[in-house]
């Protein structure tokens, strides 16, 4: 998550998409932009837009990454603000995924006020994202099981592991590339993965459908922050603005 993305990059990025106006500044709902990274770019200026929002109604503000830092700032004043933005007291929410860690995050502050302007059910969209930006890891940790992958890192850890000594924390990258390749542990990822990602995601389904659902909301929920934004207004050439 991009948090601290500038609402006016992705702002410009969208209108770019929308060609010239010829008449007096509408407020207008911009197309929807076609790359998954703009969508990514205005989902997140969407959301900066609303937790600067939120953080303002209560005297606070982001620091500037590019201006300087004022170090006499308080303790207190940090801790109000890391309050403010991502909330109090212990997490709310909780995902154990697959591969065994906790992902935890709080329903109060800023930031899940946001999520929940921009997807509508916070406490789903968290649920929903947690799951689906693991599903690689959880195929990967399906594939450490499998024991033709455990008989390759066998077999690749005896091959950089020294004559006379103990196989080094990390090992060469020459040496490491070469050892996966004749150990066959390359061409075995290379054909194990996408088999199980492809799995995972099936089983994923449901969750996966969800997830762009959500995500679809949110989209159309950052355009129309857009569109209550001032639209400038560029006249073709010759056009009178009078």
């Amino acid at each position: 998550m991009r948090l601290l993305c500038a609402f006016a990059a992705a702002a410009l990025a969208v209108l770019a998409l929308t060609g010239c106006s010829t008449a007096t500044a509408q407020r207008a709902v911009p197309p929807l932009p076609r790359t998954e990274r703009d969508r990514d770019d205005l989902i997140d200026a969407a959301q900066q837009v609303l937790v600067d929002r939120c953080l303002a109604r209560q005297g606070l503000t982001l620091p500037n990454a590019s201006a300087p830092q004022d170090h006499s700032a308080s303790a207190p004043q940090d801790r109000r603000l890391q309050s403010a933005l991502f909330g109090r007291g212990d997490p709310e929410l909780s995902v154990t995924l697959a591969t065994g860690y906790t992902v935890t995050a709080h329903t109060d502050g800023c930031l899940a006020a946001a999520e929940r302007d921009l997807y509508g059910d916070q406490r789903l969209w968290f649920r929903t994202r947690v799951v689906v930006n693991n599903l690689r890891a959880e195929a990967q940790q399906r594939m450490k099981r499998d024991p033709d992958y455990r008989a390759a890192t066998a077999r690749w850890t005896r091959c950089v592991t020294p004559a006379h000594g103990a196989r080094p924390d990390r090992p060469d990258p020459a040496v490491s590339t070469r050892c996966a390749r004749e150990s066959g542990l390359t061409r075995l990822r290379a054909r194990l993965e996408p088999a199980l990602l492809a799995r995972v995601r099936a089983e994923r389904h449901g969750q996966l459908t969800t997830y762009r659902q959500l995500r679809t909301r949110a989209l159309r929920r950052a355009a129309d922050l857009y569109a209550e934004r001032p639209v400038q207004v560029t006249l073709k050439k010759g056009s009178d603005p009078s």
